[in-house]
């Protein structure tokens, strides 16, 4: 069993750029405190307050309905949680695809009111522009290409994008406008592993094969806890969904027998 990194050894965004092509780096996403702190005590390397709080929270069919406001106050208590993993923080739809100066000014909310240390872009070449502009103000930015879940309408649903070659130009597009890292989702394997080469920052997989610098999980997904659909790419490491439905099945027994509480769990 690996043992966790050190608590006093926080990740930054230059470590993470280090490890392009080393040790690969491991991603949970993360939407409150205590779970947070779990993921972070376990030893992950960075924390994604994911704007998939808009089907893993709220229920919703995807994620176009996350606001800003809702963004800033979950990852203020990831922020909080966190000891040692990198905090990025989506940007909601329609928080930067505007102009550069909204893109520039929300990202500066989830640095300064939230306490994170990066903000994650969707979009390749199209979105170069504005990563570069919040880049300029010293605010670190991960892409994210691919199956961009933003772009679900534009897309017709959550589907594979195997246009390598626009993926690669995308790829390219946002190392160039300054991010210090891209999210592939929903790419086939050999196009990941081109994307990989291709770019000198670290690539951060999901459902993108092997060839990644590094992979990403939605947490209740990883660990269990959903019940819809799962993709392709999802492995579950845990099975805590059947771990809870139990636990509280044997809480109601003994309520209703009357055997909890007894005199150990009573105050004399």
């Amino acid at each position: 069993m690996s043992t966790p990194p050190a608590a006093d050894a926080p990740m930054t965004v230059p470590k993470f750029v280090r490890r392009k092509g080393g040790e690969p780096l491991c991603m949970l996403t993360a939407y409150d405190f205590p779970f947070a702190k779990l993921f972070d005590e376990a030893g992950v390397d960075a924390l994604l307050v994911g704007d998939s709080m808009g089907t893993v929270l709220h229920g919703e069919p995807n994620t176009l309905g996350v606001t800003m406001d809702q963004m800033v106050y979950h990852a203020r208590l990831v922020a909080k949680a966190a000891k040692r993993a990198l905090v990025i923080a989506d940007m909601p739809f329609m928080s930067y695809q505007a102009d550069a100066a909204d893109a520039v000014r929300n990202a500066g909310r989830l640095l300064k009111e939230a306490g994170v240390q990066a903000v994650k872009l969707e979009g390749g070449a199209r979105s170069a522009n504005m990563i570069a502009a919040v880049v300029q103000s010293d605010i670190p930015v991960m892409g994210h290409i691919g199956m961009t879940p933003q772009s679900v309408q534009a897309f017709g649903g959550f589907k594979v994008q195997r246009g390598e070659e626009k993926l690669v130009d995308d790829a390219k597009a946002v190392e160039e406008a300054g991010a210090f890292g891209i999210v592939l989702e929903g790419v086939p394997s050999d196009t990941a592993r081109k994307i990989t080469q291709a770019v000198s920052i670290p690539t951060i997989g999901i459902g993108a094969g092997t060839a990644c610098d590094g992979q990403v999980l939605v947490w209740t997904d990883a660990l269990g806890l959903t019940t819809e659909f799962q993709a392709k790419f999802v492995k579950r490491f845990a099975e805590l969904r059947r771990e809870a439905v139990e636990g509280v099945r044997r809480f109601c027994e003994e309520v209703r027998a009357r055997s909890y509480p007894d005199a150990d769990h009573s105050y004399q």
